[in-house]
C-alpha cells in the first residue's frame, strides 16, 4: 500500500509578480492563507473522523490506516495551535509598542 507524503506548501513572501503591496493587501493575503490552512485541517479532521466511525461500526477498515489518519490530523492540529499562539504573541507585541 503506498503511503501518501505530507505536503507542505511554503508561504510566498511576495505575491506573484514580485510587486510589493500595501498593508491591507498583506493582511488580506495572510487571512486568506490561514483560512485555506484551516479549511484543509477541517477536511482532514472530517476524513479521520469518518475512518474512526467506520472502524467503530465494525466495517472493513485497516486499523493502521485509521491510526495514520488520526496521527496526521493530530500533527496538523498541533501546527494550527502553534500558528495561533504565534499570531496572538505577535498581536500582543504590537499592542505593547509605544507610538
Amino acid at each position: 500500500m503506498p503511503i501518501s507524503p505530507i505536503s507542505a506548501s511554503p508561504l510566498p513572501l511576495t505575491p506573484s509578480g514580485g510587486k510589493t503591496t500595501g498593508p491591507q493587501s498583506a493582511v488580506d493575503q495572510l487571512g486568506k492563507t490561514f483560512g485555506q490552512a484551516l479549511d484543509s485541517l477541517n477536511t482532514q479532521q472530517a476524513s479521520s473522523d469518518q475512518l474512526i466511525q467506520q472502524l467503530a461500526a465494525g466495517e472493513n477498515v485497516d486499523v493502521h490506516n485509521v491510526m495514520i489518519a488520526a496521527e496526521q490530523t493530530d500533527v496538523a492540529f498541533r501546527i494550527a495551535i502553534a500558528m495561533r499562539d504565534q499570531l496572538v504573541q505577535a498581536y500582543q507585541e504590537m499592542m505593547r509598542m509605544q507610538i
